[in-house]
């Protein structure tokens, strides 16, 4: 990269000027730009008709308000969001986030990353991202509902099942998905596939809830199975405890695994027997009544609770962040590293710092980036679309095998564009995500001229 080095700081340098304050969207585009601009000197075309400043440019961004009452007559006011980042090569696709981090940098970097992944999954989708500043946490049902109802007021305009179609991510989850197709149903009188993550009853895919979890797991065994490692015993340490966790943590255990940890935002759960499929059930339905994972250690004898504390110290073979993005710091992968780890899948988006990611590379750790290894969620999500548009429901088996195959098929790639770059020779997962991402969106690009 040293000849290139330049290139990607002034690179950085105009986007940070043209973008400022927003360090969550700079992260995103550098992490990319270290693959990609380096990469443009093997088709000069791409570089010329700036193909890649187009991809960090959407292609439109909306903001507005979201006016609503709580319970007790109060009036709140959020922000609303939708960042429709590229359609190069399908409807807009992405999810909403209803948190209080959301902001417009966060957005603009989960949409940034979005038009790789979806591209990566084989479908036809492109990129997107939403959501609001507002937190469902502590909010009685019917707030919610109000909420939900208020921003789609907005929001309705500017989505479709051929323009944009929304689905479920932090904080919202089948429930706000519900009011919100509820609210899109009655201002536009329509019954269509708008937005993923639907109830069973009306449209929505099995095995939704599962995909992004189980995906990264397919992910991480694909890995192993190249490099000829396996599973079987082998120690796995989860963050988070939501959806995204739990099914990591699940499909571990199912393929042999010892899952040590979970995580919340007051702390982390050890638990050196390793989390049986009771265990995990347990924490889903604590979560699912908004419980904390500090209660695990007081239910399960022998498991102890790490209050202000991520699990990343906990030696283990296998790394599994599924909470949120940054929440792997560079001492935090290299106490990873220390401890021994081989490999490490992302279930979150963007969780480990570009300095982690490098410290996991240069001690040959297997690292499946958050763009390849939890594209399962979105390619269910674009499966939910396909059903939708056919008026037609897949069953359980064909919905698991297609998300197996999808997620070998992504691993594919990966090695395609990243063998024989990684240490000692070996796969740049990173680099093969990026590049691999890129090269479809870029040729749709190119095809329709400069626009």
């Amino acid at each position: 990269m040293g000849n290139h080095a330049a290139d990607i700081d002034a690179f950085m340098a105009a986007l940070k000027a043209k973008n400022p304050g927003e360090s969550e969207f700079h992260q995103a585009v550098h992490e990319v730009a270290q693959t990609i601009i380096p990469f443009l000197d093997t088709k000069p075309i791409y570089k010329d008709l700036k193909i890649f400043e187009r991809m960090c440019e959407p292609d439109r961004t909306v903001m507005f308000r979201v006016c609503w009452q709580a319970d007790d007559g109060a009036v709140h006011v959020n922000r609303g969001f939708r960042v429709q980042v590229n359609n190069a090569i399908g409807p807009y696709k992405g999810g909403c986030r209803f948190h209080p981090s959301v902001n417009l940098s966060v957005l603009k970097f989960l949409g940034f990353e979005q038009q790789f992944k979806n591209s990566l999954t084989g479908l036809p989708m492109g990129g997107a991202k939403g959501g609001s500043d507002f937190d469902p946490k502590g909010r009685s049902n019917a707030e919610i509902m109000r909420f939900c109802q208020a921003f789609m007021s907005e929001l309705f305009r500017h989505i479709g099942p051929d323009v944009d179609v929304p689905a479920g991510d932090i904080g919202v989850g089948a429930k706000e998905i519900g009011y919100m197709f509820g609210q899109y149903k009655r201002l536009t009188n329509k019954f269509e596939g708008v937005l993923t993550g639907k109830g069973l009853e009306y449209g929505g895919s099995l095995i939704r809830t599962e995909a992004t979890g189980y995906g990264a797991v397919y992910f991480l065994q694909n890995m192993l199975d190249v490099a000829g490692l396996d599973m079987d015993g082998k120690t796995v340490v989860v963050s988070g405890s939501g959806n995204v966790a739990t099914h990591a943590a699940e499909k571990a255990h199912q393929l042999g695994g010892r899952v040590v940890t979970l995580s919340d935002s007051g702390g982390f759960v050890h638990d050196p027997d390793g989390m049986t499929q009771e265990k995990i059930d347990w924490v889903k339905e604590l979560k699912k009544n908004g419980g904390r994972i500090s209660e695990y250690a007081d239910h399960f004898a022998g498991s102890t609770f790490h209050a202000k504390a991520r699990p990343w110290h906990v030696p283990c073979d296998y790394a599994l962040p599924c909470a949120t993005q940054n929440e792997i710091g560079e001492e935090d992968a290299n106490a990873l590293i220390k401890n021994g780890v081989k490999a490490v899948s992302e279930g979150a988006n963007m969780p480990t710092v570009d300095a982690g990611q490098k410290a996991f590379q240069a001690a040959g750790v297997l690292f499946g980036p958050a763009k390849a290894a939890n594209a399962g969620g979105v390619a269910v999500s674009g499966m939910e679309m396909s059903q939708n548009s056919a008026r037609v429901s897949w069953t359980d088996k064909e919905l698991r095998n297609l998300l197996k195959t999808t997620m070998a098929n992504i691993h594919q790639t990966c090695h395609q564009f990243g063998e024989g770059h990684g240490k000692d020779g070996g796969i740049d997962y990173v680099r093969g995500a990026n590049i691999g991402g890129f090269v479809k969106v870029a040729d749709a690009m190119l095809a329709f001229g400069v626009m």
